[in-house]
C-alpha cells in the first residue's frame, strides 16, 4: 500500500519556491554566474549550432522543426543558455523556465529527447565556469543552476501526467497513489 507523501501538497506555484529552495543557490555561487555573464554570451552561438545540429540530424527530433521560425529558434536556446549565468534564481527564473517545458508539453515532444540533449549545454556551460579564476566553484554553481532547471523542466511534464490521470480516475490523490504503486 502506498503512502501519501508531504511533497504531494506541493502544488503550483509553491513547487517552483521549493525548488529554488532546495538547490540552494548560495549568494556566492550566484556571484559568481552572474560574474560569468558575458563569457556565456560569446559561448552561446557555438551551443546553439551544436544543439541545433544534433536535433536536426536525429529524424524523430527535426521532425518538430518543420514550419518553425528557426531564427526565433535559435535565438530562444541562446536567451536560454545565457540566462543560466544571470545571477537570479527565483521564483521568477523558475516561472520562465517551467513555461519552457510547458511548451515542450504542449507540442507533444517526449521528455526523453530535452533531457538527452543537456550534455551539449553542460558542455558549454563547462567551458563557460573553465574561464572563471575559480573554475571548480563555478563548476559546482554550473551544476547546480543546470540541475535546477532540469527539475524545474520536468515539473511541467510530471504536471502534465497528474492533470490526465487525475481526470481519469477522479481526483489527484488517487492518480499520485497509482503512480507510486510497488
Amino acid at each position: 500500500m502506498s503512502v501519501d507523501r508531504s511533497s504531494w501538497q506541493i502544488k503550483d506555484e509553491a513547487v517552483l519556491a521549493e525548488l529554488v529552495q532546495l538547490m540552494n543557490l548560495s549568494a556566492d555561487e550566484a556571484a559568481i554566474l552572474k560574474s560569468l555573464h558575458d563569457a556565456a554570451q560569446k559561448q552561446a552561438p557555438a551551443m546553439r549550432e551544436d544543439f541545433y545540429k544534433r536535433l536536426l540530424a536525429h529524424p524523430q527530433t527535426a521532425e518538430y522543426f518543420s514550419n518553425i521560425n528557426m531564427k526565433h529558434m535559435y535565438e530562444t536556446l541562446q536567451n536560454w543558455f545565457v540566462e543560466l549565468f544571470n545571477g537570479v534564481y527565483d521564483e521568477t527564473y523558475a516561472r520562465r523556465r517551467i513555461t519552457i517545458g510547458r511548451v515542450h508539453v504542449r507540442i507533444g515532444l517526449p521528455v526523453r529527447y530535452p533531457i538527452a540533449m543537456l550534455d551539449v549545454a553542460m558542455a558549454h556551460a563547462e567551458a563557460v565556469a573553465r574561464t572563471h579564476p575559480q573554475p571548480d566553484a563555478a563548476m559546482a554553481a554550473v551544476r547546480k543552476v543546470i540541475a535546477l532547471d532540469v527539475a524545474v523542466f520536468n515539473q511541467a511534464y510530471e504536471d502534465r501526467q497528474i492533470q490526465i490521470l487525475a481526470d481519469t480516475v477522479g481526483n489527484e490523490r488517487l492518480a499520485r497513489r497509482l503512480l507510486s504503486e510497488e
